[in-house]
């Protein structure tokens, strides 16, 4: 009976209880639902934006610096070995020097001219002195686009890695000048030439929007219209066939003929002293054009793959064509030739090292071995210049080649990969053999001619404000002592 009167008791305490319960979960369900409901009806919060892929920024740091080796010391040695001991360190003082110029300039001016919105031919001054690039309140770094969707690249990254393509290119054009020209004829001649040559060209076949603008078929057409000319045209140049190497060839084979001949060229033996230099020169060059070629991917992918093993085997393919023809033809193979057909097969695969597929990366690096030894034998004989170092032989030569050769095996059915056709919906095609060597015609043409008029210009005003050529005097004795007061050996 206790026990039953106790339950009496408590039953009343124990019903508005559980009603408590029954009410509070009634309630609860009821603001789910609205919650529920407020959210359907609200906008759905915008994905944050993406951020660079940690393995591509360290491939791309990765790749400036192999390309920065390329000149310093690369290039330098390459050509020093080839020039004679009296001109040695006024070749790898050139080189270092006009290395670090561009490379100012490049930071002040050079690469909003060539990679920001301006017209057809000439970007704008929105990132003079890299404006806007880093902000320092906030600590927040701009983007850049890569040639994928939602795959951006810090852009100051890209500013580094283009730097060093800027710098180069104006180097590969001491090598037709060396041993008569004034430093300081150089230096001159090397900032006009930049600023109205390389930038104009590299904007002409490099710049354009991104993959990201393409959101809308509707906006396809004005958005090329914001591009460089070459590119609107379709040409296809992965690494600089015509931005880099023919521009600086054609540049050197002018500089050549404005400059004149070396004392006693033709009459006198002129060697180069130390073909192990330009050996080593010639293998660091082999070694850091990986960054050149793969790294223009922008990302550590599979088009960077393509390129990489495309220019291992092609520069391998020009060593051997050019080593056994120079066999057959003068009866012994050279050191000189074995650099040199790397050199070449560097060259013309450039254009090509993302764009083709193997069977174009054996085709390439086999003519252009043959190619560009005929360009320093028989074409540098007909037309009679004295281009010191075969600029325009294997360079100009060979980067015309490549670009031509790389119309023709991009197509799918010679194992290429085709290119991209549509930017929206990132689909990839080939317009057809004749139609994209015609458009690589094209863009060969205009670069031809833009740095032909460019560099002439360009080396008549220097003549006009230092003269270009030391006088016979101090040609004979050597532009080591007479320019620069030092001696590359102290013998």
């Amino acid at each position: 009976m206790t026990i039953l009167n106790d339950r009496k008791r408590y039953l009343p305490a124990l019903a508005a209880l559980g009603c408590g319960a029954l009410a509070l979960l009634l309630a609860q369900h009821g603001f789910a639902q609205e919650a529920a409901q407020a959210a359907a009806a609200a906008p759905a919060a915008a994905p944050p934006p993406p951020v660079p892929n940690k393995g591509d920024v360290a491939w791309m740091l990765t790749s400036t610096a192999l390309v920065l080796l390329m000149s310093v010391p690369a290039l330098a040695l390459f050509y020093g070995g080839l020039v004679r001991t009296k001109n040695m360190l006024s070749v790898l003082m050139q080189v270092f020097v006009v290395f670090s110029l561009i490379s100012v300039l490049w930071c002040v001016y050079g690469y909003s001219v060539a990679f920001t919105e301006g017209n057809a031919f000439f970007g704008g001054f929105s990132r003079l002195f890299l404006n806007g690039t880093f902000n320092s309140a906030d600590g927040s770094f701009s983007m850049a686009g890569t040639f994928s969707k939602n795959t951006p690249l810090y852009e100051l990254v890209f500013v580094g890695f283009q730097a060093t393509f800027a710098a180069i290119t104006v180097c590969l054009i001491l090598g037709s000048i060396v041993e008569r020209i004034k430093f300081s004829a150089v230096l001159i001649f090397s900032v006009i030439w930049f600023t109205f040559s390389y930038l104009p060209v590299a904007h002409m076949v490099w710049f354009w929007q991104g993959p990201d603008a393409y959101t809308d078929a509707s906006k396809v057409d004005a958005l090329n219209a914001t591009a460089g000319y070459i590119w609107q045209l379709g040409a296809l140049d992965f690494a600089g066939g015509t931005v880099v190497h023919i521009n600086a060839g054609i540049a050197g084979l002018v500089g050549a003929f404005v400059l004149g001949k070396r004392v006693g060229y033709g009459k006198e033996a002129i060697k180069p002293h130390s073909l192990t230099m330009t050996m080593i020169g010639a293998s660091l060059l082999w070694f850091g054009w990986f960054g050149f070629n793969a790294g223009s991917a922008l990302e550590a992918n599979g088009s960077a793959a393509l390129a990489f093993i495309n220019t291992y085997l092609a520069t391998a393919c020009a060593v051997l064509s050019w080593t056994f023809a120079e066999w057959l033809i003068k009866g012994k193979p050279s050191m000189l030739g074995a650099a040199s057909g790397a050199v070449a097969g560097l060259v013309a695969i450039t254009p090509a090292a993302g764009n083709v597929g193997i069977p174009g990366a054996f085709a390439i690096g086999l003519l252009a071995g043959v190619i560009c030894l005929w360009g320093v034998t028989g074409l540098k004989k007909l037309i009679k210049a004295d281009d010191s170092l075969d600029v325009f032989g294997v360079h100009a030569l060979g980067g015309i080649s490549g670009a031509l050769l790389t119309g023709i095996f991009n197509a799918p059915s010679l194992g290429g990969p085709g290119s991209t056709q549509d930017w929206v919906k990132m689909t990839t095609g080939y317009p057809g053999m004749l139609e994209q060597l015609l458009i690589q015609a094209k863009a060969v043409g205009i670069t031809i001619v833009v740095t032909a008029v460019v560099a002439f210009i360009a080396f008549k005003i220097a003549d006009l404000i230092v003269g270009l050529r030391v006088t016979e005097e101090e040609e004979r004795e050597g532009l080591d002592i007479s320019s620069h007061g030092e001696s590359a050996y102290d013998m």
